[in-house]
C-alpha cells in the first residue's frame, strides 16, 4: 500500500458542536463530515464534525467544559502493540481503551494519564497494510513535563534499545530538556516540570 499521511487530527472540545460548525461555515471553513458514525465506529465521544483548516483535520467533540480545549492528538503508527508498549514504558501513559475494526481495517488505542473526558490523550491508529507514513512539516512534537529529565532520558534510552526509536537531544547542565523519536519517527520532548511551571508563571519562587 502507498505511503500515507501519518498525522491524523487534533481533537477539540466544545459544549455546542452545532454552533461551532455554524461559526466555521460562516467563516468559509470546510466541514468534512458531520453527525453519524465514522468508519463503522459509533460516536463514543459525541463526535459531530470533522473540520479541515490549512491542510489539518480537527475533530470536534461535544463535552462538558475541560481545562484545555485540545483533547486529542491522533498519530498513525505501523505497529500498534509496539507503540502502546513504547508510550507505556517511556511516558508512563496508560492504555485507556482499544478499538479493533476489521471491517474498515484499522485498530486504534487511546493513551493517556487520566480519564479521556478530563485530559488530553494520544490516539494511536494502525491502518491495515500500511507500512510507511510520510510526515508533514507543520506538526513537530508532543511535549510532556517530567519531575526528573535526567532519569526520564535514561529510561527512554533503555526503551529505545528494546523497541526502536532514537534519542535526538540529551539533557545538560543548562538545558533540562530531552527529546526522542518513537519507532515510527514521531518526536516527544520532555521538559523539566518545575522549569515549565516557572515559565508559565504558575510556580512562585521566593
Amino acid at each position: 500500500m502507498d505511503s500515507q499521511d501519518g498525522f491524523g487530527h487534533f481533537g477539540i472540545t466544545t459544549q455546542d458542536v452545532r454552533k461551532m460548525v455554524e461559526d466555521i461555515r460562516a467563516k468559509d471553513g470546510v466541514i468534512i463530515r458531520e453527525r453519524g458514525t465514522l468508519n463503522g465506529e459509533d460516536s463514543f465521544n459525541s463526535v459531530v464534525a470533522y473540520v479541515e483548516n490549512s491542510g489539518y483535520t480537527y475533530k470536534l467533540i461535544e463535552r462538558d467544559p475541560t481545562p484545555e480545549p485540545l483533547c486529542q492528538v491522533m498519530l498513525r503508527v505501523t505497529n500498534l502493540d509496539r507503540s502502546i508498549k513504547f508510550y507505556e514504558k517511556v511516558l508512563g501513559m496508560k492504555l485507556l481503551r482499544k478499538t479493533v475494526n476489521r471491517v474498515y481495517k484499522y485498530n486504534k488505542a487511546i493513551m493517556g494519564y487520566a480519564d479521556e473526558y478530563k485530559t488530553t490523550v494520544l490516539e494511536l491508529t494502525y491502518l491495515y497494510g500500511v507500512t510507511e507514513y510520510y510526515k508533514r512539516k507543520g506538526y513537530t512534537q508532543l511535549t510532556v513535563s517530567t519531575d526528573d529529565v535526567f532519569r526520564s532520558a535514561e529510561a527512554a534510552k533503555l526503551v529505545i534499545e528494546e523497541l526502536g526509536g532514537k534519542i535526538t537531544c540529551q539533557p545538560g547542565l543548562n538545558t533540562k530538556v530531552t527529546s526522542f523519536m518513537d519507532p515510527d519517527g514521531w518526536t516527544t520532548v520532555l521538559v523539566d516540570k518545575e522549569d515549565i511551571m516557572k515559565e508559565f508563571g504558575k510556580l512562585r519562587v521566593d
